[in-house]
């Protein structure tokens, strides 16, 4: 199992015609998961062929506007498409009471809704995935996440195929590492089973720099950061609360990430992205800037 990554909306603060406010559609086999809804965000899934009725879960990262805006509109038409799930939205502090009153100003929503404000370390876990969160720097409560496809255990085909086991619940016993016996033979789990490396994604959106962001990024295959600032914008990137290219770079690199992907960065840089990337790159060499609809693949 992997992880696609749309990125539906990669702007900040102001949108421009190339770039969207923050959005990111996470799909796994069996989820979908949208993290952030800024507005626009119900086009962008036009856009990207994509259907919101599909998703399972929604994870805030905070309620700034460019991070929000689109998420009474986006409930409104699931409602209006007769999604049929029950909806989890994940988000920090005040999530609740930011969902309660748009559902005052604007009509009840004709789904149903289950509300988690978090605060940090495990948001949910089944059998194959687990959702991380942790506290950022933004003046605001905010929360960046960890999504992880945990190791799984396979079945060697080929094995099998030697052994002339047949398609049976045996297969399940030792995908479960459980030995079995057939034709009078005990067969062990381990030899005919391997481990399928899990996957890890990151995604911090506006922060300061600080160590829960290296700590939770920790060995993801795939960090999505924000990098609103350009290295000599330090002191803007202090006062405001978010980081530079480089910062973030510095991120990726003690956390020891495969891949980095700089988002959100800021409209007035939009002729600059080349310059930018090249700043990042000097600290961790296998740095992005995906454009709005890009499909990153982990």
């Amino acid at each position: 199992m992997n992880f696609e990554i749309v990125c539906l909306g990669t702007g900040s603060a102001i949108p421009s015609i190339k770039k969207n406010h923050s959005g990111f559609l996470i799909k796994t086999e069996r989820e979908k998961i949208l993290i952030d809804c800024g507005e626009g965000i119900q086009r962008q899934f036009k856009h990207a062929n994509e259907n919101p009725t599909k998703l399972t879960k929604i994870l805030i990262t905070h309620w700034h506007e460019d991070h929000t805006l689109g998420l009474a509109g986006l409930l409104k038409t699931m409602g209006m498409n007769n999604y049929a799930q029950v909806l989890h939205i994940y988000g920090p502090r005040h999530t609740n009471e930011k969902i309660e009153l748009f559902q005052r100003i604007y009509s009840r929503y004709k789904i149903k809704i289950e509300i988690h404000e978090i605060s940090s370390s495990t948001v949910y876990e089944d059998k194959q995935i687990k959702i991380e969160a942790a506290q950022m720097d933004h003046g605001v409560p905010t929360l960046a996440y960890s999504l992880i496809i945990k190791d799984q255990t396979r079945i060697d085909k080929a094995k099998l195929k030697k052994l002339k086991l047949p398609n049976s619940p045996l297969i399940g016993q030792l995908q479960q590492g459980k030995d079995i016996v057939f034709n009078n033979k005990k067969i062990k789990a381990k030899s005919v089973t391997y481990t399928q490396k899990g996957k890890k994604v990151t995604i911090v959106l506006d922060t300061a720099f600080n160590d829960n962001a290296i700590e939770l990024a920790k060995d993801s295959d795939l960090l999505i950061c924000e990098s609103t600032y350009s290295a000599e914008e330090t002191e803007h990137a202090k006062e405001y609360k978010h980081l530079t290219t480089t910062e973030a770079a510095t991120i990726a690199k003690k956390a020891k990430v495969k891949q980095l992907a700089l988002v959100h960065l800021s409209e007035k840089h939009a002729h600059l992205s080349h310059v930018l990337l090249k700043e990042a790159k000097k600290v961790f060499k296998n740095t992005s800037i995906p454009d709005d609809l890009a499909i990153l693949k982990v």
